[in-house]
């Protein structure tokens, strides 16, 4: 066959292949520029891999539902008097749920996990209520509430077992001071997120390398319990042996089955502007730690609505796979199948 032809063969049944033979002829142009054979395929393949690529995040629609695994939502001021924020949380921006609908419309997004912000802090009146009037588009994961007296064991249980929540916060800057999350509190909660199939999402806004011991003890203490690194555990872009230190931290925790990433934040841990471009080698090593289906996007709305807009959230990732060329598959688990898979397949996994 002519090149030409055979190289489409290629792209058309295995993007992954593709892609392996686009290293390939990259390799062996430079070295015969002499010979015009060599020349001649390098350009073709060059331009074929750039169609296909576009074609392959841009256009195609996904069959899969997309789920947004991180997003708050609080009470509107109209709805404050029935659901009042805690003394000095009151929100600065706009975070209803009627909002969040019109968002996720606008973007195709099909449903979210809710994470219950800090504006109600422990009580979860207002997610509950948005859970209750939308049970097929969202589910919730509540706050650890880490009470000495161990009230918030009973708080948690009720919020799995009677308002079906599906996961639970891990903040440990609510912790008592001098306080850790591996408490006999904290040990108690997470052990029981375990036993009721829910999983455990760690904050650590301060840096993942102040609570990485914490996470590695309760990971190997309780091997049952899921776990989720919110925001990529706020691991940006290193600039320095620290910074690197402390990402190939989060890469170590790989080693631990139940350890997913949420590829979440993005205007948080990046240094850029919209795409944030400088995350594809973050995301690149990530999946390749973890696999696909251990990672999920996570827009954290209402906060990312002044950033990029929550459309633009969705389509930051899909930017930052075409710059690392990652195959459809992959983007489909980041993008929804892998949160489907979490918490029980909330959602049907396919659109009509």
């Amino acid at each position: 066959k002519p090149l030409l032809v055979i190289i489409y063969d290629i792209l058309g049944n295995s993007h992954e292949m593709a892609l392996r033979l686009s290293s390939v002829v990259s390799g062996v142009g430079p070295r015969h520029s002499g010979n015009p054979r060599l020349k001649l395929r390098f350009r073709i393949r060059s331009s074929c891999c750039a169609t296909v690529t576009n074609m392959a995040f841009t256009e195609t629609p996904s069959k899969f539902k997309v789920i947004d695994s991180h997003l708050h939502v609080w009470a509107s001021p109209q709805e404050a008097g029935r659901f009042p924020f805690f003394p000095g949380q009151e929100p600065t921006l706009p975070g209803n749920a009627d909002f969040l609908l019109q968002c996720m419309e606008e973007a195709g997004v099909d449903g979210a996990l809710i994470v219950q912000p800090i504006n109600h802090k422990f009580d979860h009146s207002y997610v509950t209520s948005v859970l209750k009037k939308y049970p097929t588009k969202f589910v919730g994961c509540c706050l650890a509430n880490p009470a000495d007296d161990g009230s918030g064991l009973k708080q948690f249980e009720e919020l799995v077992l009677k308002d079906g929540y599906r996961a639970v916060r891990f903040n440990a800057y609510l912790w008592p001071i001098g306080e850790k999350m591996t408490n006999k509190v904290g040990k108690a909660i997470f052990q029981r997120a375990g036993e009721l199939n829910v999983s455990v999402g760690f904050m650590c806004m301060k840096g993942l390398g102040l609570h990485i011991s914490e996470i590695e003890q309760l990971c190997t203490e309780f091997p049952s319990t899921v776990v989720l690194l919110d925001h990529l555990a706020f691991c940006k872009p290193p600039v320095n042996d620290e910074e690197g230190l402390v990402f190939s931290q989060l890469l170590n925790l790989s080693r631990f089955p139940q350890v997913h990433v949420k590829f979440s934040a993005l205007f948080r841990v990046s240094r850029e502007q919209f795409p944030y471009l400088d995350l594809s080698a973050l995301l690149s090593q990530v999946v390749s730690h973890f696999g696909a289906n251990r990672v999920m996007w996570g827009s954290d709305f209402p906060f990312v609505v002044a950033e990029c807009g929550y459309k633009g959230a969705k389509e930051a990732v899909h930017h930052i796979a075409n710059e690392i060329s990652l195959p459809l598959s992959d983007l489909e688990w980041i993008m929804g199948r892998t949160a489907s898979q979490l918490f029980q397949n909330q959602w049907t996994p396919l659109k009509n």
